[in-house]
């Protein structure tokens, strides 16, 4: 059984779409997607600066767009994996690789969430910062003792604080015993109360979407679930930008499964990385680039239901 992961924000790097332009269909794709989300998404995936697409309103949707574009040359035919799941915008890519919305429809609800989480991030100095190792449950209490949010668990012993940047000092001052503190590359407390104004915007946009059930097995980030309703999982999306990803709960549901094999689309490493430490014996490719596509239909030959 083989799924595919989707990251989220902060996985992509300067110049990272660069090689993908190579693949027949890629670019001609890629300039249609930037028509739809207003950003030319082929520039800010080659030759913008770090700065340039830290910027939330631009990374969203160039995560998503670059998603889409990798799985697209992976299944020239149309096929579909197993299985997919993806970590907080990432699902706007699972959802359009599960069928329940369209890529273009993904994609305007990306730049929409971009926008308003952009906004939202510019009413108060906030941001996040990656707890690595430490017991957990110390951990949890040092987040809560400087008032922050626990906005991503991930597993594999990691935990994303998010909160004020006041907050986040008071935490680094004061970490967790045996904790490394790493500040993560975005733009603001995502996943927290602080992103109450984008929800409300999703809110009044979501019901008109075009929505279908899922035609494959797909994961939600609240609470791991199989969700097997199109316009449920769309709720889910919207809640989540002020609610906490739980990454974790997604791979032991994985694990409950019985996936065999993880593809994680560009800009990949990040989600491979927690699955070698958390899911052992399963087998993991980190798409990078399109050299990477041959060992991953041998592995989707392999491990395909």
């Amino acid at each position: 059984m083989i799924l595919l992961a989707s990251p989220g924000q902060g996985a992509q790097s300067p110049g990272f779409l660069q090689p993908w332009l190579e693949v027949p269909g890629v670019a001609d794709r890629l300039a249609w997607w930037s028509a739809v989300t207003g950003l030319d998404l082929v520039r800010y995936g080659t030759t913008a600066d770090a700065e340039e697409i830290r910027d939330t309103a631009v990374a969203q949707p160039l995560l998503v767009g670059a998603a889409l574009a990798a799985y697209e040359a992976l299944y020239p035919d149309g096929g579909r994996p197993d299985a997919v799941a993806g970590h907080s915008v990432g699902e706007l890519a699972a959802a359009a690789i599960s069928g329940v919305l369209s890529p273009e429809a993904a994609l305007v609800l990306v730049r929409e969430r971009g926008r308003a989480m952009a906004e939202a991030a510019a009413v108060t100095e906030t941001g996040m910062t990656a707890v690595l190792g430490g017991d957990a449950d110390e951990v949890l209490a040092a987040i809560e003792k400087h008032g922050l949010t626990p906005a991503n668990v991930n597993g594999a012993g990691q935990v994303v604080a998010a909160g004020t940047m006041a907050q986040l000092a008071g935490f680094a001052d004061e970490p967790p015993a045996k904790a490394r503190l790493r500040s993560l590359s975005v733009a603001g407390a995502f996943h927290t109360e602080h992103m109450a104004p984008a929800v409300a915007t999703l809110e009044r946009l979501a019901p008109g979407a075009p929505v279908a059930d899922p035609a494959i097995t797909l994961l939600s980030n609240r609470d791991g679930a199989v969700v097997d309703s199109g316009r449920d999982y769309l709720a889910r999306l919207v809640a989540q930008v002020s609610a906490p990803v739980r990454w974790d709960a997604c791979m032991a549901t994985i694990r409950e499964l019985g996936v065999t094999a993880i593809i994680e689309l560009p800009p990949a490493g990040t989600l491979v990385g927690l699955a070698r430490r958390e899911l052992k014996g399963v087998e993991l490719l980190a798409l990078k680039s399109p050299e990477d596509l041959d060992k991953a239909r041998e592995l989707i030959k392999a491990h395909t239901s």
